[in-house]
């Protein structure tokens, strides 16, 4: 009887070795049981009840799904002196949602992760610039002197920031098609151009924040949202040397 051999294709390395490919991660924390936990949890009224709920089968759920968006997304800005007690703030956020979940929308691990991602990125926000306000400026006469004089240098050499963000969204409008080939990055790339059209309404400066809101509006990996950013990044480079180059600013 002839012996039948079965071909696995290999992802191969650059130097010809196959790739090691990492074992998927189960989530073991926020499971079936803690979504029927969920809708036992509305459908009680009685207090007590729902309190042994929580506590022996939502919670631990809750934590942990805290504990892998903050440090997933580096959401490091907090007011508080632990990232243990910044679990527990949003823990806490998310009990006080529970009842507003609504089982016709989706599962509750997808609900929960979405709106403590949103909490999260608004805490950051907050945080990062009241960080930023702290930041300490020069108090001797001599270092106050020469602060204005780099500022006043910066700002007098600070080319037209607008009419270069404007003329990066004309380029970027008209070339999209031509800069990125694959669905995905085309994606991302009229996500970020309508960004750069609605800049004055949106009020998300921190970075980070920024690429969760595009990764949220467009559902792909993070490595393309990169990969899209940095082929900006090099046609916004471009636009500005040739504004400096042509411009007597």
């Amino acid at each position: 009887m002839e012996e039948t051999i079965e071909i696995v294709d290999v992802e191969l390395t650059k130097k010809g070795k196959p790739r090691k490919r990492k074992p998927k991660t189960k989530n073991n924390y926020f499971t079936e049981e803690t979504e029927e936990a969920i809708l036992e949890y509305r459908a009680s009224t009685n207090q007590a009840e729902r309190n042994k709920i929580y506590n022996q089968r939502i919670h631990f759920g809750f934590y942990k799904l805290a504990e892998n968006i903050i440090h997933t997304f580096k959401f490091y800005y907090t007011e508080v002196d632990k990232i243990e007690d910044l679990k527990y703030e949003v823990v806490s956020f998310l009990l006080q949602k529970l009842d507003l979940y609504d089982q016709s929308k989706g599962k509750a691990y997808s609900y929960f992760g979405t709106i403590a991602k949103r909490y999260l990125i608004i805490y950051n926000q907050k945080n990062y610039k009241k960080l930023v306000n702290k930041v300490d400026i020069p108090t001797s006469e001599d270092d106050d002197d020469n602060y204005r004089e780099a500022v006043t240098i910066k700002d007098d050499r600070e080319p037209d920031r607008v009419q270069i963000m404007n003329l990066l969204i004309k380029e970027l409008d008209s070339k999209i098609n031509v800069l990125f080939d694959k669905n995905d990055e085309i994606r991302v790339a009229c996500a970020i151009l309508e960004i750069f059209k609605k800049r004055e309404n949106i009020e998300i400066f921190n970075k980070k924040a920024l690429f969760i809101y595009i990764k949220e509006m467009t559902d792909v990996q993070s490595n393309t949202i990169t990969k899209v950013i940095k082929k900006i990044k090099v046609l916004y480079i471009n636009i500005l040397n040739k504004y400096i180059e042509n411009v007597d600013y």
